[in-house]
């Protein structure tokens, strides 16, 4: 249960990041119809595409396209929903859900054709779980989705340049042992950005909770 004074009084008395992200996204307009929006829609409609290119023809080429063309719409949503002004609520849950999706359907695929071990895999889906946990924490609690941290559209932006080099990496000749090494260090070192903006949301969600205990208990 939310105190008397409600999410967004909790909120405000939070300092940091996910005080303002909750702020604000409840701030942008409820838009469904735009351009940007269109472009997130489509980027999710691009992941069983890509799912299927990786485990039946094993098309690497084409699912390189396809992730490259995702990560291109990535960033023509956003300067768009600028541009035009037409950033909404439904975009910002959009955007970072269809970069998870990539994200877990690539894993998905390397460890059924070994490109990866399962630890990597696992380590990523159960970071993927917790958040998914502190969502619905969110949600009883009366709050929105808090907006993604730069230290996560950073590991994101990184492992999506490493899955391609992986598939390279994959493969033989001299190509593949020259870009195993970079395929690799870009894999650890986004996973580890990748984890520490799962902490972060974490700790953010837990900061929102204690204020709105502690603005709960100063009620009259």
């Amino acid at each position: 249960m939310t105190s008397s004074n409600g999410p967004s009084a909790a909120a405000s008395a939070v300092p940091g990041a996910g005080a303002s992200a909750a702020t604000d996204r409840d701030a942008l307009p409820d838009r469904v119809w735009t351009l940007p929006n269109a472009l997130s829609v489509v980027r999710l409609l691009g992941v069983p595409l890509f799912l299927w290119l990786l485990l039946g023809p094993q098309a690497d080429g084409w699912a390189v396209l396809v992730l490259a063309l995702s990560g291109f719409t990535d960033w023509a949503d956003g300067k768009l929903a600028r541009m035009l002004g037409q950033s909404s609520r439904l975009g910002t849950l959009l955007d970072p859900a269809a970069d998870r999706l990539y994200i877990v359907a690539t894993l998905i695929a390397f460890v059924l054709r070994d490109v990866v071990p399962l630890w990597v895999v696992a380590v990523l889906v159960g970071r993927e779980l917790v958040l998914g946990l502190m969502l619905l924490v969110l949600r009883v609690h009366g709050y929105p989705p808090l907006q993604v941290h730069y230290v996560g559209k950073a590991a994101t932006f990184i492992l999506l340049y490493a899955f391609p080099l992986l598939l390279l990496a994959d493969g033989e000749g001299p190509l593949a042992a020259v870009v195993a090494p970079v395929a690799w260090a870009l894999t650890i070192w986004g996973s580890a950005l990748y984890l520490l903006a799962g902490v972060l949301y974490v700790v953010q969600v837990a900061g929102l909770l204690r204020a709105d205990r502690a603005a709960g208990g100063a009620a009259p």
